[in-house]
């Protein structure tokens, strides 16, 4: 997907991170350390004790949540992958516009920071594995073959933010970007319950979150369960989110960076 150039980019990033890499490596862990254990040892006590692990789930309730997690996880990541680096690129501290100064076009600016999201989010999502299968939520072969779903829901939704974040001139969008959109796609993707449980009117509402699409992907590979719908649709649906976000992102950043 990087072009040559775009590799330069993708460079710079990892030798950025080679100084800041500590910051980040205790919150990947106790991010998901502190998940799993409130949401899956806290309140999945309480779901298997009222039976909803028989009756609803099939699956005692942390063994069900761990893949979700996994996905909104990774999409929370993407978001913000695609908000701050991009604002501060263009907006705040303007690094973006000493980049095109040099042979990188802004294509190249997005794609390389398309891999390097990429990167990041399946690194975080291996150790987020590795805690999973030390709560015994996850087998370790499964969990990691199911980073590819989780990491490309992520990506897409780095592509879509980030596109969204070039085209603006202020900031302010940030708040209503992550309390209008991430909030809802993150608590309505089916993570923590099954949409079934949502009223009729609301359910096929969520069913439109490409997020939803990532964890059922994400948790039918991982516990080897029956997606909700084909696995091509759930599977295509990630793709076209990904596919139009760079789309968009090819036009948003050239017209930002040009202008």
């Amino acid at each position: 997907m990087a072009t040559p150039i775009a590799v330069r980019v993708l460079e710079g990033h990892v030798r950025a991170y080679r100084h800041t890499w500590r910051g980040t490596t205790v919150s990947s862990v106790a991010t998901p350390l502190m998940f799993l254990a409130a949401m899956g040892l806290g309140l999945g006590t309480l779901v298997d004790q009222g039976a909803g692990a028989d009756r609803t789930l099939g699956l005692p309730y942390l063994v069900w949540l761990a893949p979700g997690l996994l996905t909104v996880s990774a999409m929370q990541g993407g978001a913000g992958d695609g908000a701050f680096p991009v604002m501060a690129g263009m907006r705040w501290i303007r690094t973006y516009h000493a980049a095109i100064a040099t042979p990188v076009r802004p294509t190249d600016l997005l794609l390389g920071n398309l891999v390097w999201a990429a990167i990041r989010l399946t690194v975080i999502g291996a150790v987020f594995v590795v805690i999973a299968v030390l709560f015994d939520a996850m087998a370790l072969g499964r969990g990691l073959v199911a980073l590819g779903p989780a990491t490309l829901t992520g990506i897409g939704t780095t592509a879509v933010v980030s596109a969204f974040m070039a085209s603006r001139r202020s900031d302010l969008a940030l708040s209503g970007l992550f309390r209008f959109v991430v909030v809802p796609l993150f608590l309505f993707s089916g993570a923590f319950f099954p949409l079934s449980e949502l009223p009729a009117v609301v359910e096929p509402i969520a069913r439109l979150n490409p997020v939803w699409h990532g964890v059922e992907l994400t948790r039918a590979v991982a516990l080897d369960l029956p997606p909700t719908l084909p696995w091509s649709v759930h599977l295509a649906v990630l793709v076209v989110v990904l596919v139009g976000g760079i789309v968009w992102g090819h036009v948003s950043f050239g017209r930002a960076l040009r202008s």
